[in-house]
């Protein structure tokens, strides 16, 4: 390999994170088109994983290194959030997470994840959910996670708990998320006003709230419900449960 050749992998290797995948879409930003992809290949500096998408030969590249491309060379606005963000912030440790752990990913309608991050599926039971569960231009409630080398972003907690619900009955418990509820003590108010607030959805704004309440969470007091659209009408969440007078929901037993 020439010196010219040499000085750009160099440079790739600095300004590319261990750990993470590199997209074809970057490549060419960083001045490396698709002859001198095939040479690096060809020189064992770089393994392709799928249709334009790349990782260093020998890296270990997991999930959130996937995630990290989608985010930041993709520009896809897609977060790690529910219950999976919740764990990643130190919440939710009792939960089982077998040989292949659930991972939800959050995105908006209509916007696929690339095709190469099937690579990352056989590691992961993946969920990707596309939701537009916020309203507001800029999306309230996301956070900063270091991950060693890059960083991911993710919903925070007060946002996590609220996708989470979402996907009660059909892809959470009840239950596990009620025992989950349990834990979160340390939300921020104002935070949590303003979520409430943008939330589009009548069932998690009822069930949050119904669960906050019912435990006696300590910053439950200062969220003011009479500003959040609760909607009308009932809403069964499950079959032959109690009915909740105040929140017009069905409950658990």
């Amino acid at each position: 390999m020439n010196g010219r050749k040499g000085n750009k992998i160099n440079h790739l290797l600095k300004t590319w994170p261990a750990g993470t995948v590199a997209t074809s879409h970057w490549f060419e930003q960083q001045d490396i088109y698709r002859q001198l992809v095939q040479c690096y290949r060809k020189s064992n500096w770089i393994d392709r994983i799928g249709h334009g998408a790349f990782i260093r030969s020998g890296d270990t590249v997991g999930w959130e290194g996937a995630v990290f491309a989608v985010q930041e060379q993709s520009k896809l606005l897609v977060y790690v959030g529910g219950k999976t963000a919740l764990q990643m912030q130190g919440y939710g440790h009792f939960l089982q997470l077998g040989e292949k752990p659930p991972v939800f990913l959050f995105g908006e309608p209509g916007k696929k994840l690339p095709l190469w991050f099937d690579a990352f599926r056989e590691k992961v039971d993946l969920h990707y959910v596309m939701a537009d569960l916020f309203s507001g231009r800029k999306p309230a409630g996301l956070t900063k996670k270091s991950m060693g080398t890059f960083e991911i972003t993710l919903s925070s907690p007060e946002r996590a708990i609220l996708e989470m619900l979402y996907l009660v009955p059909q892809e959470e418990s009840f239950e596990e998320a009620s025992l989950l509820m349990e834990g979160l003590n340390t939300f921020r108010p104002q935070l949590v006003q303003s979520l409430l607030e943008q939330c589009r959805s009548i069932k998690v704004k009822r069930l949050f709230l119904y669960l906050a309440e019912k435990q006696n969470l300590p910053w439950v007091k200062k969220i003011n419900p009479s500003r959040v659209n609760l909607g009308k009408g009932k809403r069964s969440l499950v079959k032959g449960g109690r009915f909740d007078s105040k929140y017009q929901i069905s409950v658990p037993k």
